[in-house]
């Protein structure tokens, strides 16, 4: 009987040690919400580690990690915000990696018959009563939001009309839900199935807004480095990489080999 419970088990989960399993906290930007819930699903089928995804703002991520945050990783949609932990102690030697470029959209839902397409003219109009950004003071997707709108010219017309999400998956939601007309939100959101189902984007031309280089680093203080530095790997490899694309963002041409 032994005999057939090991060979049970050696059948259910092959090349899968669970006596040293280890669990990864990630603190992650929100703009990574469904890249990186794919990523990490793969990542635990590939090693049986467990995946602890915490999303929210670059900002508050890297102010909580200055005070002590137990995170393994943190990826930002930031970059300066890792290479100040990097400068300051804080991460594992040459862990600093640019894991992608983001991009930038106009979105709004189907029910509001708002045209995007005339890109940020159409914020002007008076049928635009709510904008949904996120927050530009630690947002970088907020910061790179009013330097499209002040690109554009059309800043001081609708600043007035801004909602401020916490972060940017959060100023998605304002407009998924209808409380917001028309919104500035990141494109792989945009791309992810649930919101193309619901509305319709226009990307920002690039030129119309620093890019947003996106940096991730290996914390020092992290107690599982060999798991996060796995997972930090595999987010570099072709498959992951795939992934990322997929969901619209620019990945570097040779992260394998970083």
């Amino acid at each position: 009987m032994l005999r057939v419970v090991i060979a049970l088990c050696l059948f259910v989960m092959p090349g899968v040690n669970f006596a040293t399993a280890e669990e990864i906290t990630i603190a992650a930007a929100s703009d990574l919400n469904f890249a990186f819930r794919e990523i990490a699903t793969e990542y635990e089928k590939t090693t049986g580690n467990h995946v602890r995804l915490s999303l929210g703002s670059s900002g508050n991520f890297y102010a909580q990690i200055h005070n002590g945050a137990p995170f393994d990783l943190y990826f930002s949609a930031d970059i300066d915000y890792p290479r100040k932990l990097d400068e300051a102690g804080l991460t594992f030697p040459g862990s600093l990696y640019p894991y992608a470029v983001g991009r930038i959209v106009l979105w709004s839902g189907y029910e509001s018959h708002i045209d995007v397409t005339q890109g940020f003219e159409v914020l002007r109009e008076a049928a635009v009563k709510k904008i949904a950004i996120a927050n530009p003071k630690h947002a970088p997707y907020g910061r790179a939001a009013v330097a499209a709108m002040e690109h554009f010219k059309v800043y001081d017309q609708v600043k007035g009309k801004l909602i401020l999400g916490e972060n940017i998956s959060q100023a998605a939601q304002f407009i998924e839900s209808g409380a917001c007309d028309i919104g500035i939100i990141a494109l792989s959101l945009a791309m992810a199935p649930v919101m193309q189902s619901k509305g319709t984007y226009w990307e920002v031309p690039a030129e119309a807004y620093q890019a947003l280089e996106q940096g991730a680093v290996v914390l020092k203080s992290s107690k599982q480095q060999d798991a996060a530095k796995q997972f930090l790997a595999f987010v570099k490899s072709a498959q992951g990489q795939e992934i990322m694309k997929r969901y619209g963002f620019v990945v570097p041409r040779s992260g394998a080999d970083q």
